[in-house]
């Protein structure tokens, strides 16, 4: 019985990586779904492919289940894309990690992003890994017998400005928390001896409630007082300051692209990036 018109056909041959391509690079992260509907992703690959050069797929993002980034990478790559699958260390133990870069390989999915994963909304985070952990077994075990013939993956991992790097320039790549503070953040980069890509992380800000719920969160991230007043009377000012952070950073020539955070309104970034982000 011949199986093969039954076969799912491989995905289009993937473009160059990022990594290996000269310039200034829009990485975009995606939101992946929390329930078995693939559409909104879809929608949202479709709508920004042509104006970013690669995706990023949360991993379980905030402490709550989604489908699988690595799921989301492969359907990235279907519809013509380059993906970057978050893996986080707070769900997975040694052997859960295995299987996850097992499955990767196999859907062709090999450029990652480790990250420490945000505390847990149900049950408790598993302590078996952590970043640094999930380098070391990548680098004894990625190029061995179990991924023979199988392309190198291409790890990253996060950095927060102002603090050293320490065992993260082991990794290939790197993205640096967002900052509201863009002198300070190419300041930082400036001092930071560090060889390989490094992409900073800039966030679309929605409404004053959000950047009121990061500030609480996140004490390094301060958002001004002079930002956060805006944002309920003009809907347009989250993407103008992002637009505004990513010219800053890419005429600065201190990073090699950026992260960028579009939550809700990846349409009208997509629009913005298409026209050279101008107003």
């Amino acid at each position: 019985m011949d199986l093969s018109s039954s076969m799912v056909p491989p995905p289009p041959e993937a473009p160059p990586s990022f990594l290996d391509r000269e310039g200034f690079h829009v990485l975009c992260e995606i939101e992946p779904p929390r329930r078995p509907d693939i559409e909104h992703v879809r929608n949202q690959i479709e709508v920004l492919n042509p104006v970013v050069d690669a995706f990023l797929i949360p991993d379980n993002h905030l402490g709550r289940a989604t489908v699988s980034s690595v799921a989301v990478a492969h359907e990235v790559s279907y519809m013509g894309g380059l993906s970057i699958a978050c893996i986080n260390a707070r769900d997975r133990n040694v052997l859960g990690f295995r299987r996850d870069l097992l499955t990767a390989a196999a859907y062709g999915v090999n450029h990652f992003l480790f990250v420490y994963g945000d505390p847990p909304k149900e049950g408790r985070r598993t302590e078996d890994l952590t970043v640094r952990g999930m380098l070391q077994q990548v680098q004894s075990f990625g190029s061995g017998p179990l991924f023979s013939g199988f392309p190198d993956f291409r790890i990253g991992t996060v950095a927060r400005p102002g603090r050293p790097l320490a065992w993260r320039t082991h990794a290939e790549f790197i993205f640096v928390q967002i900052s509201f503070v863009t002198e300070r953040l190419i300041r930082w980069r400036d001092q930071v001896d560090y060889d390989g890509k490094m992409y900073a992380g800039v966030l679309v800000l929605t409404n004053k409630r959000m950047a009121q719920r990061i500030n609480a969160a996140l004490p390094d991230v301060r958002i001004p007082q002079s930002i956060i007043d805006k944002l309920d009377d003009d809907p347009q000012i989250g993407i103008d300051l992002a637009m505004d952070q990513i010219q800053t950073l890419r005429e600065s020539g201190a990073f090699d692209g950026v992260h960028l955070i579009p939550v809700s309104k990846f349409r009208e970034i997509s629009e913005r990036l298409a026209s050279g982000g101008h107003r």
